[in-house]
């Protein structure tokens, strides 16, 4: 089948209706190119991207260096399956594993299958180690979590649209609330709790920040209790915000850290799962597995996606930067009555607009900021994030910052 040469945008966006399931709600904006921190649409319209593929293009838009590894490997090797050993696998595992500073990866796709191999990992440990009974291990989750879609994980979620009509759930799982040590103290109690599942900034709940101690808290009654930090670091990881891991903060190193998005450069599906020894090799041939994970291509590109982020000091700019936005927009938007809040850590950001989450509000904001030359989106309802790739300069942030406030103006 022959497609057009010549399609206009509506007629794009027309396709994906038609045929595509609607499991999405996009931005009316079709891209066609992506450089750097920016992004391009069929029209030669020109953006700055704020959102990053969901922190997923840390190290911007088709990195040379990070598309050429794919591209030479892609030549060479695909796809073996794990039936046999290739000769870039291994490189990677001692790669990741000396960078983060664990004993043993495993290598998946996708953050939310990265999240459902912690799940196996704990439940195997709490069985075979801390010697819960059969059936019987709880892994604990707090309120607003996000860890993926599958019908596993959202067993864990307590986001009405996410888990409506989709059941029923996986038991296994006690949700408490977000940010509150005495509850995590209390639910520890319980012998058969095997994990502790939590991000260390809640990104898609609206980087939601919590308070200073509280992931070193939550790491030290882990480790009286016998129980597994399970660390998803999918979108705060990789120098998001501002240091190599947000759990680095506060110098918690997780029992089991999740890893995913940027682990790529947006460039191709890689995810990961580090633990050691004592947790890792609880697993046994068959009973875990993917076709594509740690196939060559993505053995090949982490490496130097990873490496991408260590020369070019992405994490040392984003700290730096973050500081930066927040102080900025926060001298232009202090009195505005329509911002109720600006959060974040280097540069994983959030404005939440002082409406309620059912308006269109942050949704109307977010469709003027592209006609005026940034792509955002809301989540849930009434909050913008801001995520631009981590090798923005200060000039391009700065000049974001102008383009944020005179449009949040726009709407007082």
């Amino acid at each position: 089948m022959q497609l057009m040469n010549m399609i206009s945008a509506e007629e794009l966006i027309g396709l994906e209706n038609q045929y595509g399931a609607h499991n999405y709600h996009p931005l009316p904006v079709v891209l066609s190119k992506g450089e750097g921190v920016f992004l391009y649409d069929v029209d030669g319209n020109k953006y700055y991207d704020f959102l990053s593929a969901y922190s997923a293009v840390n190290q911007g838009h088709c990195h040379p260096k990070i598309v050429g590894a794919m591209v030479d490997q892609a030549k060479t090797l695909t796809l073996t399956s794990r039936a046999f050993f290739n000769d870039k696998l291994g490189l990677a595992e001692k790669y990741v594993c000396e960078y983060f500073g664990y004993d043993k990866a495993l290598f998946m796709n996708t953050g939310a299958e990265a999240n459902e191999t912690a799940i196996k990992l704990a439940r195997k440990w709490g069985y075979l180690k801390k010697g819960i009974p059969a059936n019987k291990a709880v892994i604990i989750a707090v309120n607003n979590n996000f860890h993926g879609r599958t019908t596993t994980i959202i067993s864990a979620s307590t986001d009405k649209v996410a888990t409506k009509d989709f059941g029923p759930f996986m038991p296994g799982f006690q949700v408490l609330p977000y940010n509150d040590l005495n509850a995590i103290e209390e639910a520890l109690q319980n012998p058969n709790v095997c994990g502790l599942w939590i991000e260390p900034i809640q990104g898609e709940a609206g980087v939601f920040v919590p308070d200073d101690g509280y992931l070193k808290g939550v790491e030290d009654l882990c480790n009286k209790n016998s129980v597994l930090l399970m660390m998803d670091e999918v979108q705060t990881g990789i120098a998001r915000t501002g240091k190599k891991l947000a759990s680095d903060y506060e110098d918690v190193k997780p029992d089991l850290l999740i890893l995913g998005k940027a682990l790529s450069g947006g460039v191709y599906p890689i995810s990961l799962v580090l633990a050691n020894n004592d947790v890792m090799m609880n697993l046994k041939p068959g009973e875990h597995g993917s076709t594509f994970g740690g196939n060559p291509i993505a053995s090949a590109v982490v490496m130097t996606a990873l490496q991408v982020v260590e020369d070019e000091k992405l994490a040392e700019n984003a700290f730096e930067l973050g500081m930066l936005f927040r102080q900025v927009l926060n001298e232009y938007l202090e009195e505005n009555s329509l911002v109720r809040e600006i959060r974040g850590k280097g540069l994983l950001n959030a404005i939440e607009i002082n409406d309620s989450p059912e308006s269109d509000t942050a949704w109307n904001i977010c469709l003027r900021l592209k006609e005026n030359g940034i792509l955002a989106k809301p989540t849930h309802g009434n909050i913008i994030r801001f995520a631009p790739p981590l090798v923005i300069n200060k000039s391009q942030l700065l000049d974001c910052c102008e383009i944020i406030k005179n449009t949040i103006i726009e709407f007082n």
